[in-house]
């Protein structure tokens, strides 16, 4: 009877034993170990990092969970738009408000009739080839962005998908000439573009229109406003430049955590700068009598260079470059 009572013993034994020896099988050693297979930690760092160990030479692959990843999604899907729409949305108001209380800017004594060169060939291609790729840039940028939003209700999954690849192509084709005119623009009017005292008297006025004569200040080639733009294109165009190349290069100089920075600064960075064109476009169009002319013909009329650059004017005067009775000097405006 003993010889049958006691396999039974060691039978039931291991019966009971079963699910603790399995559990602890599962179990990652240490007094806070899960209590079951499915809530088993591999390698949690103190960022809340979620890490395995992999064999292979690209590390990065072994990071099962990132939470740092979730916020940079919620701010690709939520706050990007907030953002872009506000500082896009925002000063296109602004400035129809603006447009409606003051009208456009008129020239002194309306125009003359006698021309002054203002920019050359060469600082209109410049210009313009910097431009028209940042416009491109800008759109296919915005499609990407609010696409999904926007676009998929009115024309479909199906062409939206076909859209936002050309676009994504398209963003970075026009990146080259874009860092091609930038580079040209900096060379070219870096000199004229350097800070001086007349530019304080320029921005207590806002080039006259707060002075209660309307008067415009003085001002040399580029006035004050004019300097700000150029700079704010500078470094914010080399700043979309570097953060957009690099995340062209996904992973070259930087991991994962590096990449969500990069997005996010390449998202607000163009964002500020379409705002900076908006305005930039609207004083170069209805805004002001006469300026389209000096990139649209590469000459301005006598009058509206003596309302918003006296100084420059007579230096033109005084060089040659340009003549009272209307003459010009050289073959700027051809």
């Amino acid at each position: 009877m003993t010889k049958l009572l006691r396999p039974l013993l060691v039978l039931v034994v291991l019966l009971l034993a079963a699910p603790a020896v399995q559990a602890q099988f599962y179990q990652t050693p240490g007094p806070n170990s899960p209590t079951s297979k499915d809530e088993v930690q591999l390698y949690q760092t103190p960022d809340g990092k979620l890490s395995g160990r992999v064999s292979i030479p690209d590390a990065k692959l072994g990071v099962l969970v990132q939470p740092e990843g979730r916020e940079w999604r919620e701010f690709r899907m939520v706050w990007l738009k907030i953002i872009a729409g506000a500082l896009i949305l925002g000063p296109i108001a602004a400035l129809g408000i603006f447009y409606l209380i003051r009208g456009t800017i008129r020239i002194q004594g309306g125009r003359s009739g006698r021309q002054v060169p203002r920019f050359s060939g060469l600082d209109r291609f410049a210009h313009w080839t910097t431009a028209v790729s940042f416009l491109l840039m800008a759109l296919t940028g915005l499609i990407l962005t609010f696409g999904r939003l926007l676009l998929i209700p009115l024309i479909g999954h199906p062409n939206f998908t076909m859209l936002a690849e050309a676009s994504k192509y398209m963003h970075n084709f026009f990146s080259v000439p874009f860092v091609f005119g930038l580079l040209m623009i900096f060379v070219l009017w870096v000199r004229d573009n350097i800070p001086e005292k007349a530019d304080f008297v320029w921005l207590k006025t806002l080039g006259g229109v707060l002075s209660k004569s309307g008067e415009h200040p003085e001002a040399g080639r580029f006035n004050a406003g004019q300097k700000g733009v150029f700079w704010a294109v500078v470094f914010g165009g080399f700043a979309l430049s570097l953060t957009g190349y690099l995340l062209m290069m996904p992973f070259a100089v930087t991991g994962i955590g590096g990449m969500q920075i990069l997005h996010v600064a390449h998202g607000v960075v163009a964002a500020l700068m379409i705002a900076l064109i908006i305005g930039h476009i609207y004083i170069g169009t209805i805004g002001m009598e006469g300026a389209f002319d000096a990139m649209g013909r590469g000459v301005v009329d006598e009058n509206w260079a003596k309302d918003h650059h006296r100084r420059w004017y007579e230096e033109q005067l005084r060089n040659g470059q340009a003549d009272p009775d209307g003459r010009l000097r050289h073959h700027a405006a051809e």
